[in-house]
This record gives C-alpha cells, sequence and structure tokens, in this order.
C-alpha cells in the first residue's frame, strides 16, 4: 500500500513539484505563478467551454499579478487531440514570440493537459508548463506524472514524451459545471487507485459510493488520495520501466475500445471502467484473483452509474488496437492484472488467450457465462 503523504509533492530530485488542492484555486492562479519565479508573457492554453467557465477568472489572476497573458482556444474533444492541432499551437507561439522562460500554463481536461504539456516539451525544446485541470479525470490522474501527447490514428497517445509540469493547481469548484457523463468519466481513475494500491481506499469508495456520485464532501478526499498514490507511483519510477506501469489498470482494453469505438464516441473513462471490469474478469479467468475481486469492483461501478458492458465491436479490431498499445512487449500483450483489490502486478499474455476471452466476453456482453 502506498502510505498518506502529508504534502502531496511529486518528488523527482531537482525537479519536484507541488499539487495543490484548494477551492477557489483559480483566483490565485496568477500568484502561484509568480511564487514559481515566472514574470512577463503567460500563455493559457484552453478549449471554448473550459474558457467560457473558467478563463476570465484565470487571466484576471495572471493580469493582477502582473503577467502578460494570451489565451490559445483548442477544438473541444480526443479527435482533435493530433499533431496538426498541435502544430496550430507553435504557430501561435511563434507568432507571439514566446520565449523559454514563459510558462504555458494547460487549463482544461486530460486532452488540453496533454497537447499543452506536449507543446510544453517541444517547444524551443522545452518551456515551463503548469496543470490547472478542470475535470475529475485530469485532477486525479492525467495531470500528475508529466505524460504528455497525441493520438495517432491507429492508437491512443502514440507519440509524445515524459515532461513534468512545475506545478499542478487543482480547484475542486470546477467540478461542479461538469456534466453528469463526464463526472462519472472521472471517477473510473479514482477506483483505479483503490484496486492498484489501496484496499482501504476502495472500501472508503464502497462506503460513500452514494455521497460520491451525487459530488459530496467524501469527493475531495477522493481527489487528495488518488493524487497521493499517482505522485508516490511516479516519483518511484517515473518513466514507467517498472511500477508505474501498474497506473495502466483497465487502459489495455480501454484504450483499444477507444481506438475502435472512434475518439470522442466513448469517453476515456468510460472506456478505462470497461476495461478495468474486463482486467479482472481476464484476471480471475487466469486464477490470479478469486471471484471476489470483479464482483465487487463491478458493483462500485454500478453503484456510481458507470458503464461495466464492452460494446458491440469486432473483436479482431479489438486486437489490432492492442498490439499497437505501448505496452506491448517482444510481440506479446501486457496487461495489469489483479490479485485481490489492492494488489495487482503487469504480466504478459498471448495474443490467442487473450482473443478467446474477448469473444467470450463480447457475446455475453461483458460477463462470462
Amino acid at each position: 500500500m502506498v502510505k498518506l503523504m502529508p504534502k502531496i509533492t511529486v518528488q523527482l530530485e531537482d525537479r519536484s513539484y507541488p499539487i495543490v488542492i484548494e477551492n477557489g484555486l483559480l483566483d490565485a492562479v496568477g500568484a502561484r505563478c509568480a511564487s514559481l519565479g515566472f514574470v512577463g508573457q503567460a500563455v493559457v492554453v484552453t478549449n471554448p467551454v473550459v474558457s467560457a467557465l473558467c478563463a476570465k477568472r484565470v487571466m484576471a489572476s495572471l493580469k493582477r499579478t502582473g503577467f502578460a497573458p494570451f489565451i490559445i482556444t483548442l477544438p473541444d474533444g480526443e479527435r482533435y487531440k493530433t499533431l496538426k492541432t498541435v502544430s496550430s499551437v507553435y504557430d501561435a507561439l511563434v507568432k507571439r514570440r514566446v520565449e523559454r522562460r514563459t510558462p504555458i500554463i494547460a487549463l482544461g481536461g486530460g486532452v488540453i493537459g496533454d497537447m499543452a504539456g506536449f507543446v510544453a516539451a517541444t517547444y524551443l525544446r522545452g518551456v515551463p508548463y503548469i496543470q490547472v485541470p478542470t475535470t475529475l479525470l485530469s485532477q486525479v490522474d492525467s495531470s500528475v506524472g508529466g505524460k504528455t501527447g497525441v493520438n495517432h490514428p491507429n492508437g491512443k497517445n502514440l507519440i509524445g514524451a515524459f515532461y513534468q509540469p512545475r506545478a499542478v493547481f487543482i480547484d475542486p469548484e470546477t467540478l461542479d459545471t461538469l456534466s453528469e457523463r463526464e463526472f462519472k468519466a472521472g471517477l473510473a481513475e479514482v477506483i483505479k487507485y483503490g484496486v492498484i494500491s489501496d484496499e482501504r481506499f476502495f472500501n472508503f469508495l464502497e462506503k460513500n459510493a452514494k455521497t460520491l456520485a451525487q459530488r459530496g464532501l467524501p469527493l475531495v478526499k477522493a481527489i487528495k488520495r488518488s493524487c497521493e498514490i499517482k505522485a508516490a507511483v511516479v516519483a518511484s519510477d517515473e518513466r514507467e520501466s517498472g511500477l508505474r506501469a501498474i497506473l495502466n489498470f483497465g487502459h489495455t482494453f480501454g484504450h483499444a475500445i477507444e481506438a475502435t469505438a472512434g475518439y470522442g464516441r466513448i469517453k476515456h473513462g468510460e472506456a478505462v471502467s470497461i476495461g478495468m471490469l474486463l482486467a479482472a474478469r481476464f484476471s480471475f479467468k487466469r486464477g490470479l484473483c478469486g471471484a471476489e475481486a470483479p464482483e465487487r469492483l463491478e458493483k462500485l461501478l454500478l453503484a456510481l452509474g458507470m458503464k461495466t458492458h464492452i460494446p458491440r465491436l469486432p473483436v479482431p479490431a479489438l486486437m489490432r488496437a492492442m498490439t499497437l498499445d505501448k505496452k506491448v512487449s517482444a510481440g506479446r500483450l501486457r496487461f495489469v492484472l489483479t490479485r485481490g483489490i489492492g494488489r495487482v502486478e503487469v504480466l504478459q499474455a498471448d495474443a490467442g488467450e487473450v482473443e478467446a476471452f474477448l469473444r467470450v466476453i463480447t457475446v455475453n456482453r461483458g460477463r462470462e457465462p
């Protein structure tokens, strides 16, 4: 189990950075950036939806602190997470003559965070960036850890870089404006942390499922604990050479579902929700855990109103997507599988075994007979 940390800091020697969780933090982004030593220009990368809800407060905060900020607004949606979109950001930065000390502020969900981070990693061979995540999924997962990138038509996040932010500023109040679907999609990553590392946290989620679904007070604790676990895992394995791979629980199946369905049709968190249950059932089929693990996981997912049934997608297409996954090693598929709630490990599987499992699962819409 990853222990609770009194202060959330991603410990990476000379590149450590804070994760700040605070209501009303949007109004303090400027002061927080100034405290990191930034001055002059600041670039806010966002999308039209988030811009209408949050950008005015962030821009006012930056101006109050003496920054000269400008906004780059990108189209909203996973299907726009491409090199073409990123190229338009480079154009805007060049036009404004953005320099190496100018911070890029990612204001939005995971798509904005990934693209802004990738731009920061590659523009002028690296400029600083700050994550200001506004969705639950980005607050508990994608904003922490330095994974940046864009999609390829044949696979999710195939083009990218590890590049750490200078800070992560989380304002839980931004979740008040999330749609129900977007909010539930983010809960998948929260549940993931209980499965991979902390059964006590999973128990907390089970006991508070009803209140969590209503965005009640336990949500802030869930965000904090998720960030603590993510920070500890990243600190021990920044570039996913070992332990960090456990953060991909449910993602091998989930990414294949996303890519096969077409980006945007199924949200990332929805695909991860389905993928986690598939991974738990695959673990049970392999004899790694008892029936209790997938049963408890399914019960919690349903209690939170989340997706559990695999969509009607052709198995050959799902298999093709999985063979392009970044976690493929020596031609064999790698999965994060569970030995019970709170314990997982990375194991390999032959394509034939996975395909046979999926054929049974897809026929029975998510469960074995």
